[in-house]
């Protein structure tokens, strides 16, 4: 894929998933939940997921308001994680930390090199690095909810 094609695509499934976020709303019976924020830009972002006794994410949702960004992430990213084990989701939060931030992160170990599909199109964030965090936002949600840490989650 070419940068030009990679960066159309960037274009289009970050306005198609901040104009229609999937799984959008609060999620009845949660047993984890993260609120996040990110005080450059105003995102607020709560998600809540139902993880059952295997660790299998059963449901995921989100509310609250963002730039477009950082809503399509929160989309994406509860699309990508429901019916993943809580260790997948932590690879896929790591794939993630590496593909925007450069770095991989230690919650997942070596198990980064997962298939990122769809989600290979928030790379195009890269290109505009103070909007990195209204990205990576949710992900650091997704982190500190399978971890059961009650603090929010800023970027800063």
């Amino acid at each position: 894929m070419t940068q030009d094609e990679l960066r159309e695509l960037y274009r289009e499934l970050i306005l198609d998933h901040a104009r229609s976020p999937r799984h959008f709303g609060k999620l009845n019976n949660v047993s984890h939940m993260a609120e996040g924020i990110n005080p450059l830009c105003g995102d607020k972002l709560k998600l809540y997921f139902r993880i059952g006794e295997n660790k299998v994410i059963e449901d995921a949702t989100f509310e609250g308001s963002g730039c477009a960004i950082s809503v399509a992430s929160a989309s994406l990213l509860t699309d990508t994680v429901i019916g993943l084990t809580t260790c997948q989701a932590m690879d896929y939060f790591s794939a993630i930390s590496e593909l925007l931030v450069g770095t991989r992160s230690d919650a997942a170990g070596d198990k980064a090199d997962v298939d990122l599909g769809k989600l290979k199109a928030l790379q195009g964030v890269r290109e505009f690095p103070a909007r990195v965090k209204c990205a990576t936002l949710a992900w650091h949600g997704l982190h500190s909810a399978i971890q059961q840490r009650n603090a929010p989650v800023s970027t800063e």
